[in-house]
């Protein structure tokens, strides 16, 4: 657990250790063979072949961590996984970043990784939805696509001579707007099969990032991009789109909507300030505790709030271990 920073009085101070030891006790039971700390020997079969990986290190003839993590073992290759660390792009992965530089036939985005990332402008659907060749008018009007400070969702797409390549060849990915985008520690962000989650009681769009940039939005529904060949119809709904995208910046986000959006975020940033492991069923359980106790939007970053969250966390947890 992070050390959390809160100004707690002594019983809260006391309430939140009691739940932070308790759920220590309960992942120390499911993980002890797994966890090591530093200079932790890790039991190994030298007749097989050991292949030493990251974090590990060969002393007086055994195999010690050098981090602290979890074991993880593939074939022969033995390595330690790291708690904390930073953000290691794979690809597949999705990620939430911000255009901080429209260049030639590109646009440079800020991941949270040690480097930016490239988009190229064939990386990606045009506006139109046609499959063809990018022109020189494309690339004069890349600004209308993406400018500096946009943020954006997209995919890993692999490493190139020039960087780290990202792709967004989907109608899920691209321009995000009217939300909050938050930072959270990359490794409370797991890899899972689903990243992208419609909120459909809140009426908002929940986009979990790998590189620790989480996007809380109004819900919107993809747009729909094929279009027929035919170049008659083609102009006549070109205006009709004009307009329909004017209505749609001029119409603002329903109060609810934005309530909605703020409770979601807050309790982003109490998760991040225990240190608790981001998903979204935790997420929609911490939102509904601040309704049904009527506690305000502001109020949820209190302390006494945290303490709660975290006693919940610690039935929530329980309750899993017993119906195991």
């Amino acid at each position: 657990m992070r050390g959390t920073e809160l100004p707690l009085n002594q019983t809260q101070k006391v309430r939140l250790q009691r739940a932070l030891d308790k759920l220590e006790s309960l992942s120390s039971k499911s993980n002890s063979n797994a966890s090591v700390t530093v200079a932790d020997s890790i039991p190994v079969n030298y007749e097989d072949g050991v292949l030493k990986g990251h974090g590990t290190s060969e002393l007086n003839g055994e195999v010690v961590a050098t981090v602290c993590g979890i074991v993880e073992r593939v074939n022969k290759l033995v390595y330690v996984r790291a708690l904390r660390s930073r953000y290691k792009p794979e690809v597949g992965d999705i990620i939430v970043g911000r255009v901080v530089e429209v260049a030639p036939k590109r646009w440079r985005i800020e991941i949270n990784f040690s480097q930016d990332a490239v988009l190229m402008l064939s990386s990606m659907n045009l506006p139109d939805g046609i499959q063809r060749r990018r022109t020189a008018l494309d690339e004069l009007n890349m600004r209308s696509i993406f400018e500096e400070n946009d943020v954006i969702c997209a995919e890993v797409r692999g490493f190139q001579h020039d960087g780290l390549h990202l792709q967004a060849r989907s109608q899920k990915y691209g321009k995000l707007k009217r939300g909050q985008l938050l930072t959270v520690p990359p490794y409370l962000v797991k890899r899972r099969k689903q990243h992208f989650h419609n909120l459909v009681d809140y009426g908002i769009d929940l986009i979990l990032g790998c590189n620790g940039f989480i996007w809380v939005g109004e819900h919107v529904v993809p747009a729909d991009d094929m279009v027929e060949d035919q170049t008659e119809q083609q102009t006549l709904k070109s205006d009709v789109t004009l307009t329909s995208l004017e209505e749609q910046e001029q119409v603002s986000t329903p109060l609810e909507i934005r309530q909605y959006i703020c409770r979601t975020a807050n309790a982003i940033r109490v998760l991040s300030t225990l240190g608790f492991i981001v998903t979204v069923e935790v997420i929609m359980e911490i939102v509904d505790l601040s309704c049904s106790m009527n506690v305000d939007i502001h109020q949820m970053l209190g302390s006494e709030f945290c303490v709660l969250v975290a006693e919940k966390e610690v039935e929530r947890r329980t309750l899993t271990k017993k119906k195991r």
